[in-house]
C-alpha cells in the first residue's frame, strides 16, 4: 500500500493525466462488476487516511453513456481532472444488470439517475450525495463547475460540513 501511495504522489506531483491514470487503483479506473465494492471501499478509506483526502464514490457501470461521457470529460479536462486526484479518491461502483452491487448500494442514499456521486470523508462519514446532472451547463459538463464542486467538498472545506447533505438543497 505505501508504494501505491508514493506512486501515486509521485503522479500527482506531475500534471499529466496519464501519468495520475497510469497511478490510480483499479478501482478508481473501471467499473468492474467482478470487484468488491466492500473491499475497494475500505481499500480507499485507507488510501484516504493516509493521503489526507475525501473520498468521491461515482456509482455508474460501463453502459451508461453519460458515465463515458464524464470519463471523457474529466480526461479531456487536466485541470479538472488533477483536482480531482489530489484531493480525491475515487472509487467506481459497478450498477450493472449483470452485478447491481446491493448489498453496498443498500448503505448509500438513493440515487436519482446515473452516474451519481457521493462524497465520504476518510473516516466513512457520507456528507453529500449528488446527483452529477447538477455539473452540466448547455448538455455537457462544465469545467467550472466541476472546480467549484470540488475545492467546495474538499478536505479543507468540509470540516464544519454536517453529514449527509443533499446537494440540490445546498445549491
Amino acid at each position: 500500500m505505501s508504494n501505491l501511495i508514493v506512486t501515486s504522489s509521485n503522479a500527482l506531483a506531475n500534471n499529466s493525466t496519464t501519468d495520475i491514470s497510469k497511478a490510480l487503483p483499479m478501482y478508481s479506473k473501471v467499473y468492474d462488476d467482478q470487484r468488491d465494492p466492500f473491499k475497494d471501499a475500505n481499500a480507499a478509506l485507507a488510501l484516504a487516511q493516509q493521503t489526507n483526502r475525501q473520498i468521491l464514490i461515482e456509482v455508474g457501470g460501463n453502459w451508461c453513456s453519460w458515465c463515458h461521457k464524464m470519463d471523457t470529460f474529466l480526461s479531456n479536462n487536466p485541470e479538472v481532472y488533477n483536482a480531482l486526484h489530489s484531493k480525491y479518491v475515487l472509487l467506481k461502483i459497478n450498477v450493472s444488470d449483470s452485478n447491481e452491487n446491493e448489498d453496498f448500494m443498500k448503505s448509500l442514499p438513493p440515487t436519482q439517475g446515473y452516474p451519481h456521486m457521493y462524497i465520504s470523508t476518510a473516516q466513512g462519514k457520507m456528507i453529500l450525495s449528488k446527483d452529477t446532472a447538477e455539473l452540466l451547463e448547455d448538455n455537457n459538463y462544465s469545467k467550472a463547475q466541476w472546480l467549484s464542486f470540488l475545492e467546495q467538498w474538499s478536505v479543507q472545506n468540509t470540516l464544519t460540513q454536517t453529514p449527509i447533505a443533499n446537494s440540490t438543497a445546498n445549491q
